[in-house]
């Protein structure tokens, strides 16, 4: 009689289960983003989550939990109920820098998140402040290579700080690596002229300021150029292929999310990821846009970590 119940209550879990993929989604979905209302990734969700609602059914909610390097909407999704109704939009801050980064991670990105797809990636740009006397990277790299510690480089996030090491493992040069809270100081204080070169990720209001004459885009560190700047050249074209694009985001759920609710969430934001004015949207956003299957996401996930874990190293970044 005990296996009969235990048999029974497992048929009616299965069947209960069944039914909420079939009727999914049935309600709201709730979409976290891990930076404020206005950042290119809250723009990005924005951009999708209209997709996603009309070829879904159902309203995407855009959740702004900004702080602790993405570590506060990691860990609200982390403890959301696996049913498809809580989402992480992730950049590779919270998914591989922050657990890079501590000693004790806080999560493990493997194992406390369901991956659903690869977005895309942000548009690195390389920009420098006008008195430095170079128009082009390989002018910028000889220019260091004559004035040892004279350059100095703002660096607004852990993606700049990791192209700025890639650039000197490359090329043997040095650079002081001047930190701060954000992009925005750190643009602030390379139109002052306080540093000489930053790579830059929200590159629009760079860009304004480029075509003014404050300040110099070198090139952008992606595969092909960007439609906001059609005549700089990428990092490849301008002789340094070695150095490549750090930021992206993707789409999570927390672990254990069904797998039919993960096939057709991963469907739904493939085939919003094709439409054209989609693309041309997430473009003003200076964002490539690249989707892939769960199974794709995990691999990059995996990949990128090394990846990342071997730079860190070389640049002398520390576990805390």
């Amino acid at each position: 009689m005990r296996i009969v119940i235990r048999w029974a209550a497992v048929l009616v879990a299965a069947i209960w289960a069944a039914a909420a993929c079939a009727q999914y989604p049935s309600k709201p979905i709730r979409m976290m983003v891990p930076f404020p209302a206005g950042a290119v990734s809250d723009n990005i969700a924005r951009i999708l989550g209209t997709q996603l609602a009309s070829s879904l059914g159902q309203p995407i909610v855009v959740d702004n939990r900004a702080g602790a390097d993405g570590t506060i909407a990691a860990e609200a999704v982390i403890k959301s109920a696996p049913d498809g109704y809580t989402l992480f939009l992730a950049t590779n801050g919270p998914i591989i820098l922050v657990p890079l980064q501590h000693k004790k991670p806080p999560y493990d990105p493997l194992t406390a998140f369901t991956p659903v797809s690869l977005l895309g990636r942000f548009t690195f740009m390389l920009f420098v402040h006008p008195d430095v006397p170079a128009k082009s990277v390989r002018e910028l790299v000889d220019y260091a290579r004559a004035n040892p510690g004279k350059l100095n480089a703002g660096t607004g996030n852990m993606g700049a700080v990791l192209l700025g090491a890639q650039l000197a493992k490359l090329t043997g040069i040095k650079f002081l690596n001047v930190p701060y809270k954000g992009e925005a100081p750190a643009l602030t204080d390379l139109v002052a002229g306080r540093v000489n070169m930053m790579f830059y990720a929200t590159v629009g209001p760079a860009l304004a300021l480029a075509k003014e004459g404050r300040l110099r885009p070198l090139a952008t560190v992606l595969v092909q150029r960007s439609a906001l700047a059609p005549e700089v050249p990428t990092i490849s074209e301008a002789g340094f292929p070695g150095i490549t694009p750090m930021g992206w985001a993707g789409l999570y759920g927390p672990a254990n999310l069904v797998p039919d609710t993960v096939a057709r969430l991963s469907r739904a934001i493939n085939e919003a990821l094709r439409r054209p004015e989609v693309r041309d949207s997430l473009a003003q956003q200076a964002f490539e846009p690249n989707g892939s299957s769960p199974e794709q996401l995990a691999a990059f996930i995996r990949s990128n970590l090394n990846e990342t874990r071997a730079l860190l190293r070389e640049a002398g970044i520390e576990p805390e």
